[in-house]
């Protein structure tokens, strides 16, 4: 008996890298799974249906159950149809993993107005149109999972990803109101940050020794490790864990804080700029440094 048994999902992204894992770690589990993937390259471009049909086969050749689906999530209409090829093909819907995603990587000061949109368009507004697609049928069934992907771009901070940054920290806020909006059905939505070696992130530069050393270290992080914590949120274990940041590096699990006041000061007779700036240096002490991920994360990862 799988844990997911008589369960359907859908797994956006799922034809290459961590949305691969997942979906076949869910068939193994007994979950029905639609594989949607455009089979795009890394920027969104050049499509291949057979991407999603290789990941369908794969799973019929170890006796799971699986259809592909090629539908851009970032069309409302084509999110909506992800879903009717969950319903038509098995009949409900119990798990939406929103994780597809591309990239534009350019620092801040040479970002297009396309490459922006077409980031923010993928990751979450796609998350956003899956969610409504979904939403009304877990509102009915008073039941469902939705696992959103953001990443420590947006929680924490990375150079020349202000699009991706954007999106994904839009996503953490995003899978907050799910959370709260969902939760009297009886229906969670939780976020996971992953550390993997993937094509999204096999774009870093390894010019120097330090960047050569960095990607080395990113590539000891499988996506497989990503997708058990994934099938756990699934899972009817999990129904009271929702509105949570989780992070998987290698072996590790971590749970992530979210913006609260962490200090905080009173002017009875209201503030001005000298005045503020006079009491800028106890502020400072709580304020977040300008760190990017590899600083917070600068130890090994434990595989």
């Amino acid at each position: 008996m799988g844990k997911l048994d008589n369960k359907v999902a859908i797994v956006t992204g799922s034809g290459r890298g961590i949305g691969r894992d997942i979906a076949l770690l869910f068939a193994r589990e007994g979950a029905k799974v639609v594989i949607n993937d455009l089979g795009s390259g890394l920027d969104g471009s050049n499509n291949d249906t057979k991407v999603a049909d290789e990941v369908v086969q794969e799973i019929k050749a170890f006796g799971g159950d699986a259809v592909a689906n090629y539908d851009s999530v970032a069309d409302f209409d084509a999110a909506n149809h992800i879903v009717q090829t969950a319903l038509d093909a098995f009949g409900r819907l119990d798990i939406v993993v929103n994780n597809a995603g591309i990239a534009r990587d350019r620092m801040i000061f040479k970002m297009s107005e396309e490459e922006w949109d077409a980031v923010i368009a993928v990751h979450l507004k796609g998350t956003f149109n899956v969610t409504r697609a979904a939403a009304p049928i877990f509102k009915v069934q008073k039941s469902g999972r939705f696992i959103n992907f953001t990443s420590t771009s947006g929680l924490i901070g990375n150079i020349g990803q202000a699009n991706y940054a954007a999106a994904k920290l839009g996503i953490a806020g995003l899978t907050k109101v799910t959370a709260l909006d969902m939760a009297r059905y009886n229906v969670t939505a939780n976020a996971v940050s992953p550390f993997a070696w993937s094509r999204m992130i096999g774009s870093i530069p390894t010019e120097t020794e330090s960047e050569k050393a960095r990607v080395e270290k990113i590539k000891q992080m499988s996506p497989a490790h990503i997708a058990p914590l994934v099938a756990f949120l699934s899972s009817e274990e999990s129904s009271d864990v929702t509105g949570q940041i989780f992070g998987v590096r290698g072996k590790e699990i971590l749970v992530f804080s979210q913006p609260r006041p962490v200090r905080s000061v009173y002017n009875s007779e209201g503030w001005s700029i000298d005045s503020i700036n006079a009491i800028k240096g106890s502020l400072k002490q709580s304020f977040t440094p300008l760190e990017v991920s590899a600083d917070v994360f600068p130890y090994e990862p434990l595989v």
